[in-house]
């Protein structure tokens, strides 16, 4: 015998993808119930680069321009730097465009104004984890939760659950998901510091000799913060037995670093967390329940940028989940076109940068690639295609089409 729900759909996490979700279903008239764990506002360590990518669903969603009036770093550029030197930068603005096209905001600042933007259509809790999944023969048909204010254990029922609960997704874990390999998650840290010189408006990559087959990097915040970082992907830190931390320290220690953070302050800590990327080809769909964001793994494996394939899938599965309303058929075959619109949104771009990544990982390549695209204004017009479209699946450049224009 099936109970009554309480709610048409309960998200769990607050973040970018759940609470897109929770407002595109919200303003259509669904009852919706967004969970988180925190209490808003939060930090969440994270690079704070907010994309065209992202901002083209912020404005869907009615909210990019009180985005743009927070403090932010406004991004005209990125600047990429091989082992051996070479740099170059590639424009986030397209041909005659004066708009800024993206932005790095402070996770604190963007997550709060996603989610009271959300909970203006929808209820909400905040401070209740998520302990378990409620199902009927195979079906998901709600949450079990503890308010951790109260120490009090509720069950809630829906017809559909979506997980946004984040890279250690209680959802997923639940759902029996299989675990990412360490070859498609990433491990990074950052720190906020100030006075930090050089910084202009360009995002700041760095493959630094020492860090091969990571990176570096340096995003500018408003005032004079920067957001300052390391990544690797987990097998090869694994592999080498290092601490981010300390080679981020190390970094910081030597040329071109030395001299640039020689009056630099670091405010509060240097934090870590995981990146699980878009390489690995999660399941997102279960009967009675979706993922969406670093739940369902879409870090881009190069960038590691996450935001706007978090805010993108929350879009596509709200769209999924008002037909299975409508239709009255929660089941995962039902659900299915949702996967399928994820990779066809995402996919080909989600390639394209694992193989940028893997290109990486080889100093000698990377020093070539580099210096190819530091005399050759096609490579460089090219990755600004992938960075600036805010459409994923326009960005058509193939890792064929890479290698012929590297060898043009």
């Amino acid at each position: 015998m099936s109970h009554p729900v309480d709610f048409d759909v309960i998200i769990v996490g607050g973040g970018p993808g759940g609470s897109a979700c929770a407002r595109f279903l919200g303003e259509k008239g669904v009852s919706v119930l967004l969970l988180d764990k925190a209490s808003f506002p939060r930090d969440k360590t994270c690079g704070d680069a907010v994309s065209g990518k992202s901002l083209k669903v912020l404005q869907e969603l009615g909210i990019k321009e009180k985005v743009a009036a927070k403090p932010n770093g406004k991004v005209k550029g990125v600047l990429l730097s091989a082992p051996n030197g070479k740099s170059f930068v590639v424009s986030m603005s397209k041909p005659g465009e004066v708009e800024t096209n993206a932005y790095c905001v402070r996770r604190e600042i963007l997550d709060n104004v996603l989610f009271e933007h959300a909970t203006k259509v929808c209820q909400f809790r905040e401070r209740v984890q998520v302990t378990g999944l409620l199902k009927e023969h195979s079906q998901v048909v709600g949450v079990k939760v503890k308010d951790l204010s109260l120490e009090k254990e509720q069950e809630l029922r829906a017809h559909l659950v979506i997980g946004a609960d984040g890279a250690t997704s209680v959802v997923a874990r639940e759902l029996q998901v299989s675990q990412i390999p360490s070859e498609h998650n990433c491990v990074a840290v950052r720190g906020y510091y100030e006075n930090v010189s050089g910084v202009t408006d360009n995002i700041e990559l760095h493959f630094v000799d020492d860090l091969i087959p990571g990176y570096f990097w340096i995003f500018p915040l408003e005032g004079n913060m920067c957001n300052v970082g390391v990544g690797m992907v987990m097998q090869d830190m694994q592999q080498r037995k290092l601490n981010l931390v300390d080679e981020m320290k190390k970094a910081l220690e030597k040329e071109p670093f030395k001299s640039r953070f020689a009056h630099a302050k670091l405010h509060g800590d240097i934090k870590g967390w995981t990146l699980p990327f878009g390489s690995y080809k999660k399941k997102l769909v279960f009967d009675g329940a979706m993922l969406v964001g670093d739940a369902a793994c879409l870090v881009d494996p190069f960038t590691g940028e996450g935001i706007g394939n978090a805010l993108t899938s929350g879009k596509l599965a709200a769209q999924q989940a008002l037909l299975a309303l409508e239709k009255k058929d929660f089941s995962q075959t039902f659900l299915q076109p949702y996967e399928a619109n994820v990779w066809k949104e995402l996919g080909a771009e989600l390639d394209l940068s694992y193989q940028l990544q893997k290109y990486s990982k080889h100093k000698p390549l990377i020093n070539f690639i580099f210096s190819r695209a530091q005399k050759n204004p096609k490579i460089a017009a090219a990755l600004s295609e992938m960075l600036v479209n805010e459409t994923p699946r326009e960005k058509t450049l193939s890792p064929l089409g890479l290698v012929k224009l590297l060898l043009s």
